[in-house]
C-alpha cells in the first residue's frame, strides 16, 4: 500500500494504491472521476490518454502514478469549462473536429503543449506535434485548422 497526493487540474488529490505500478490514467479515471483521458491502446501509442504533466503532453497509461507525485498534472477537464472553454477546446468546436471523439483528448491536450511552446506553428508543426495522435475517423484536416484557429487567438 502506498499513499501520495496528486496536483491534478489545480487541486492537491490524496491517494492510496495497492499496487504501486498503476497508471496514472487508472488513477485518474477510476479515483479522481476525470473522463477526459481515454484507455485506448494502453501502451502509449495511440494518444487518447495524454494529459499535461508540468505542460509536457505525456501519455497517462504509461506513467506510473506515484511517479508523477509532486508534478502538475492537467486533465481535458482542467482546461476549461462548457461554459469558458479554454482556446484550444473552442477551435475543436468551432471546427468541429471531432467524428466519434474518442482521439478528441489527445489532440487537445498535445495541441495545447504544442501552442505554449509554439504560439503560431506551421502547418507541418502542427501534423508533426500530433504525428503520435490516431483518429479512425479521419478527423484530420479539422484537427489541423482546429490547431490553426487556436494559434489564432479563437
Amino acid at each position: 500500500m502506498i499513499d501520495f497526493t496528486l496536483h491534478v487540474n489545480g487541486r492537491d488529490h490524496a491517494v492510496e494504491l495497492d499496487d504501486p505500478e498503476t497508471p496514472l490514467l487508472y488513477v485518474l479515471r477510476d479515483k479522481l472521476a476525470l473522463n477526459g483521458p481515454k484507455f485506448g491502446c494502453g501502451l502509449g501509442q495511440c494518444g487518447a490518454c495524454a494529459v499535461l504533466v508540468d505542460g509536457q503532453a505525456m501519455r497517462s497509461c504509461m506513467i506510473k502514478a506515484a511517479a508523477v507525485a509532486g508534478n502538475k498534472i492537467t486533465t481535458l477537464e482542467g482546461l476549461g469549462t462548457p461554459e469558458a472553454p479554454s482556446k484550444g477546446q473552442a477551435a475543436f468546436i468551432a471546427e468541429a473536429a471531432a467524428q466519434c471523439g474518442y482521439c478528441t483528448n489527445g489532440m487537445i491536450m498535445t495541441a495545447t503543449a504544442l501552442l505554449e511552446r509554439n504560439k503560431r506553428p506551421s502547418e507541418a508543426e502542427i501534423r508533426n506535434a500530433l504525428a503520435g495522435n490516431l483518429c479512425r475517423c479521419g478527423s484530420h484536416v479539422r484537427v489541423i485548422a482546429a490547431v490553426q484557429r487556436a494559434a489564432k487567438g479563437g
